[in-house]
Formats: structure tokens, C-alpha cells, sequence
């Protein structure tokens, strides 16, 4: 699980910016961590008003994660990092500290990169309690800790545009392995947020992982006794040994769309262009008074598609434990549907393993839907830079428990607000004389 994500010198962020999944208080829907004295939220939302900087935080995760995927194959002339554009920001590095809870230990992940070289690159651990070093490195000088020889090969491909941690995913060192592995298995849902400069890379940084394809092949599983799934039982228990069909219908059964069963039917397609490529007509059966009607897929409303969509990385993720990044959940769904994706990362028998939700919204609704530990905040200040808080340590002040989030944010207690009360705009447009 995330523990912690720090960014600094990135897009719309020129200084430190920190945000916490560590939880304020016990509930029954956040994980406790005895080894490190620590409980993690299992969800997170970010609220600002539009170019505040909400996507960049994500952005930045997606960066990282894609960086030690991708640096040793796709950093050969430049490094893809974005630095504030303004001031003396750009000449200087950007700076990333990742800190990730895996199997019960906690890792601390350090990164300083500028556009032509990495300046600093540490891995540690806390397997006792203890911080020990995994890996250190400055500039291309590479510590190793004690016991792990076999990575030593790192230093012989090690250069200024490639990171150690992505070199030492071609060695089976659990430590390491195990980190990167975690690292990597972060999911961009929603809109992409490496939308905005995908000119400057040559792969596909921010790669969708809702790609149907992938949710069309959990429908094409052999049907057995379908399940039905509702709010109280387990969508991921064990004890019933769902097939994966009936975990995707069970989640779509979830959304409350009147969609009882999904039929795909496989068509070969005349290309001409040799092969003949394979595609698939998609209809959703619907119930209406005891009778069923499919239809087409492209006739439901984009919700419903959206929902379909995200099946599969959702399901994905919920078993595996990873994280996902949703920029923008509201553009892509219902609020209703907003509300119970977040139920499903928040109740433990829906997600065992300890996944979570980060997203970005609007939606003041879903304020509603989260504890105070679960909020951030930005704002956009004069020079442009991003401003970012935590609901829970607002002003300095905690926030009550009992506090009705959404009316707060919405009086602007607690600011991130756009400012539409600005006068030479207002005449500008002749709202005002």
C-alpha cells in the first residue's frame, strides 16, 4: 500500500508537496500496520478548482511508476521530466520519495533527476523497525547493501539517463524486485494524465489500462451458476470460488444499471490487408418485468460503457492490491457510480488486499463519501504554482469528525474554490456595468 508520495520541481509543483495515506483516527475501513506504528486509507480524493494542479499530483505517481518501467530503454537522449516553468525551477532537478508498505514492511523510495542525468538514487527499508539500505547511489557511484552481490551487474549498465531500480528488475533479487514490482503495477484510469505533453516521450507514458479487450475476455470465460452481489456480501470471497465471469457480472450487477448478463459474440473481419483481424459484437442483457433483452453495446449510455470498461482493471487491482490512479472520477461516471466505486476500495470484504483509489474530482458530492484523512486540497497561487493540503490539518486546526465536508468546502472554509467573483473579468464579459 501507499504509505507516502512526495514531489517536488514537477509541472504545476515548484516546491515540497507531500501527500499521506496515513490515517487520523481508527475505523474499520483502514489497515493497520504494527510493524511501522501506522494505519493507511484506503482511498484518497483530491478537490481544487480546474488548473490548481489536482492532475499533477497524479502525474507525478504515473511519472515515477513509468519511469522505472521504461528508463532503461526509452531515456537514451533525455530525460522526460517536466520542472516548473518558471523562474529558476527549470535548471533545477526534480525531486520524487515514494514510500510503499509491502508484506508488512515499510520502503522508502528517493529520486533527484534533472533532464540529463540522475543526481540521486536511493532505495531503503525497514524490516526491523530500522532504516537499512537496499541501494544508494550518486551520480553513477553505487552503494550496495551488505548480501545483495548479485546485483552488482547494475553497475555495469548504470548510466547518467537510466535508473539503478529499473536495471535491477533484469536480476531476481527479492528486495528489490518486489519493490519495483509494486511500483510499476500502479493503473491510470479515467483521463489520461499524461495528456497534456505526450509529444516529449517516445513510448506511451500514461498508457489507459482500460483497454475493453481485456473486460471482453472475463465475459468469454465458460458460463457456471451466475452469482448475484450484493452491498453486504464479499465480491472477492474466496470461500465461494467465483469463476472470473462471475466476479465481472457480480461488479456489474453492483452498479445498479438493470444489466443482469453480457454476450460477446467473436467475428472474423475482412481487413484486406492479408489476415483477417478478429472483432466482437458486445450486447448487455437487460431485465425489465422477468423478460431479458440484450443490446447493443454502443447504445448504452457512456456511464454504462465507462462502468463496463473498468471491470476488468477494478477487478484486477482489488485482487492484486494495487493502486489506481483515476484522474477526473467525475467526468467519467454517475455520481452514484462515483459513490460505489469508492465503497468497493473501502470495505475490506471487497478488497482484501489492501488496493487503493486516488482520484481527482469535482464532485463536491463525494465529500460525503469520505473521511477528513481522505481529502486534499489545492490551490492556485499568484505565480502559478500549486498549492496542497491536507482537509485534516486545514489552517492548522483539526477537522471535526462530525463536519459536513461538502458544506464546508462549498462556503469556502477550507478554499480550494475558483474565484468567479473578480470584477475586470465580470465587466469583461458585461455580467456587470
Amino acid at each position: 500500500m501507499l504509505i507516502r508520495f512526495e514531489v517536488e520541481n514537477f509541472r504545476s509543483i515548484p516546491e515540497p508537496v507531500e501527500l499521506s495515506m496515513i490515517a487520523v483516527d481508527d475505523r474499520p475501513e483502514v489497515r493497520a500496520y504494527p510493524k511501522f506504528g501506522a494505519s493507511l486509507v484506503p482511498v484518497a480524493g483530491i478537490f481544487g478548482p480546474n488548473a490548481s494542479g489536482k492532475s499533477n499530483m497524479l502525474a507525478a505517481l504515473g511519472w515515477l511508476s513509468t519511469a522505472v518501467r521504461h528508463s532503461l530503454r526509452a531515456w537514451d537522449d533525455e530525460i522526460p521530466v517536466e520542472p516548473f516553468a518558471f523562474g529558476h525551477a527549470k535548471s533545477r532537478d526534480s525531486s520524487f520519495a515514494l514510500e510503499l508498505e509491502i508484506e508488512g514492511v515499510r520502503f522508502e523510495y528517493l529520486l533527484d533527476v534533472g533532464r540529463h542525468r540522475v543526481s540521486y538514487e536511493a532505495l531503503f527499508h525497514y524490516p526491523e523497525g530500522r532504516r537499512r539500505r537496499v541501494f544508494e547511489r550518486e551520480a553513477n557511484d553505487l552503494t550496495l547493501q551488505r548480501g545483495l552481490g548479485e546485483l552488482s551487474g547494475t553497475r555495469a549498465l548504470l548510466t547518467d539517463r537510466s535508473l539503478a531500480l529499473s536495471i535491477m528488475r533484469r536480476f531476481d533479487e527479492p528486495i528489490t524486485s518486489a519493490f519495483s514490482r509494486s511500483v510499476i503495477r500502479f493503473k491510470d484510469l479515467g483521463q489520461p494524465v499524461g495528456r497534456h505533453r505526450p509529444s516529449i516521450f517516445r513510448f506511451n507514458q500514461y498508457k489507459r489500462t482500460t483497454d475493453i479487450r481485456s473486460t471482453i475476455s472475463l465475459f468469454q470465460m465458460p458460463r457456471n451458476e451466475e452469482l448475484e452481489f450484493h452491498e453486504d456480501e464479499a465480491l472477492l470471497d474466496k470461500s465461494q470460488s467465483p469463476s472470473d465471469r462471475q466476479q465481472a457480472i457480480a461488479l456489474l450487477q453492483l452498479a445498479d444499471l438493470g444489466v443482469a448478463d453480457v454476450e460477446i459474440e467473436e467475428k472474423r473481419i475482412e481487413s484486406g490487408r492479408g489476415e483477417p483481424a478478429t472483432g466482437y459484437t458486445i450486447r448487455l442483457v437487460h431485465v425489465a418485468d422477468g423478460e431479458r433483452a440484450p443490446f447493443d453495446y454502443y447504445h448504452e449510455s457512456a456511464g454504462t460503457q465507462t462502468w463496463f470498461e473498468l471491470i476488468e482493471p477494478v477487478l484486477d487491482a482489488l485482487r492484486s492490491g494495487a493502486t489506481v490512479l483515476f484522474d477526473e472520477l467525475d467526468a467519467s461516471l454517475h455520481p452514484t457510480l462515483t459513490a460505489q466505486l469508492i465503497k468497493l476500495f473501502k470495505q475490506k470484504n471487497s478488497n482484501p488486499h489492501g488496493a487503493q483509489l486516488l482520484f481527482t474530482s469535482h464532485d463536491t458530492n463525494l465529500l460525503n463519501h469520505l473521511n477528513r484523512d481522505e481529502v486534499w486540497l489545492t490551490q492556485k497561487a499568484s505565480n502559478g504554482a500549486t498549492r496542497f493540503a491536507a482537509l485534516s490539518d486545514f489552517a492548522g486546526e483539526r477537522v471535526r469528525r462530525s463536519a459536513n465536508l461538502e458544506s464546508g468546502y462549498l462556503s469556502g472554509r477550507f478554499g480550494a474554490l475558483p474565484d468567479v467573483s473578480r470584477p475586470e473579468i465580470l465587466r469583461d464579459l458585461g455580467l456587470i456595468g
